[in-house]
């Protein structure tokens, strides 16, 4: 048994994770560019709440990421594209990146916020561009067992990514002013950048598209929806069950997405302080993350996508009644400790498997297009669902809450071993 789950880890030591381990840097470094550390210099240098609310629509672009992702995923830079597709608009979206954050190095925000307001909008752009073709170079880079173990070195380099912009840049925002700290921010944009241009493009799906020189343009508008808006959705909705499908993607992740907007408030109401509980979540929250997304990965490339749902989907549904343990404990720094630490555990392997469930799903001929529209669906149960969260935990204990919401796991789980023992065509589309 040992020396199967060491089979299992040697994947980790393949040389692309290198490659994931930076680009997932790349990928995480620019978020708290534009969200949490950016809120706090926007506050020191006198910037309205009422202000800073506004500003975080600058980040919206991350939610409609998928309105672009046919043009990243079928279109070819020009001049770029000689590095292939895929790293021609990977490169060229890191290096709108560089040019953006250093816009906001050189822009004060209490002089000039409708310019800051700007560089920020662009820096979200760049950043969600370049999510979009590297989570369809990672998906293209492993096979379907290897995809679990991929998302977990790629989950972990974001961590460290949003290490760097948040812990990171606060460290040096004690010692140096904003603008200095955001320039050398802004070096984080290197990292992908030197990656791309040192790895590879995959001969299969990162070739450049030649141009039709005798079609009109009409044509070619036509021809481009055709194969990079249509055909995508097409392919997924000929897909064997495919309503099912959508709904347990909907359904997988939301025992942890409905408690979310309730656990800070339920922390506060047992009695933990603000430095109690940032102190738990940065240190046992983070580790914890990152330990359960690793597991996840070789849960995967040792059992496979399925059975790894499986078990992460149980562990998911448990993992909330800890949080009835804690409703009972009340204000004991202990059980919080493990509360946050078997959370985040869970939690982490379930993004790994998911996440590598995903990249299974996606037809490698659109998988910029269609893992965009499904991580989108994705987000609906955080976004919309769970937010009947606070109606529900207004008219019931805490104990009582966290209950009913470890048994929201269920429905996905049923629906997954539906698809699993009735569905062939699904069956095989997932043993690739």
């Amino acid at each position: 048994m040992f020396k199967s789950w060491l089979n299992a880890s040697k994947i980790y030591f393949d040389r692309r994770m290198i490659k994931m381990l930076l680009l997932g840097f790349s990928s995480g470094f620019p978020y708290l560019l534009v969200f949490g550390t950016f809120s706090l210099w926007l506050k020191e240098a006198g910037v309205s709440l009422a202000a800073i609310g506004l500003f975080s629509l600058a980040k919206t672009p991350f939610s409609f990421k998928w309105m672009w992702s046919p043009i990243v995923d079928k279109v070819s830079l020009p001049l770029f594209c000689r590095l292939g597709r895929r790293r021609g608009w990977a490169l060229f979206s890191q290096i709108c990146l560089l040019f953006a954050v250093l816009g906001m190095s050189v822009t004060n925000p209490a002089i000039n916020p409708w310019h800051m307001a700007a560089f920020a909008f662009l820096t979200t752009v760049a950043a969600a561009t370049q999510d979009i073709v590297l989570d369809a170079y990672r998906i293209e880079s492993f096979n379907s067992r290897e995809q679990g173990a991929g998302v977990a070195i790629f989950v972990l380099g974001y961590r460290l990514g949003t290490v760097f912009s948040g812990a990171g840049a606060l460290f040096m925002a004690a010692i140096m002013d904003w603008q200095d700290v955001y320039k050398i921010m802004s070096l984080g944009a290197f990292v992908g950048i030197f990656t791309i241009l040192g790895s590879k493009e995959n001969k299969e799906y990162g070739k450049c598209i030649k141009k039709h020189e005798n079609i009109s343009f009409k044509n070619r508008v036509i021809r481009f929806v055709k194969n990079a808006v249509y055909n995508p959705l097409a392919d997924f909705a000929y897909r064997a069950n495919w309503f099912w499908i959508l709904l347990f993607v909907f359904l997988y992740r939301m025992s942890d997405a409905y408690i979310a907007p309730m656990a800070y408030p339920f922390y506060d109401d047992m009695g933990f302080s603000k430095i109690e509980i940032a102190s738990i979540i940065k240190v046992y929250g983070v580790i914890a993350t990152i330990a359960g997304t690793l597991l996840g990965g070789l849960i995967v490339s040792k059992f496979g996508v399925i059975r790894s749902l499986f078990i992460c989907g149980i562990l998911q549904g448990f993992s909330n009644l800890v949080f009835v343990w804690l409703a009972y404990c009340g204000h004991d720094l202990y059980v919080l400790m493990a509360t946050i630490s078997i959370e985040n555990i869970s939690g982490g392997m379930g993004t790994a498997a998911f996440v590598a469930y995903l990249s299974s799903l996606c037809n490698k001929s659109y998988t910029a297009t269609q893992y965009a529209l499904l991580s989108s669906f994705m987000s609906l149960a955080r976004d919309i669902f769970a937010a009947t969260s606070g109606f529900v935990a207004a008219k019931i204990s805490w104990a009582m809450f966290f209950f009913a919401t470890s048994l929201m796991s269920m429905p996905a789980l049923l629906i997954l071993l539906y698809l699993n023992c009735k569905a062939k065509p699904y069956k095989e589309v997932l043993s690739k």
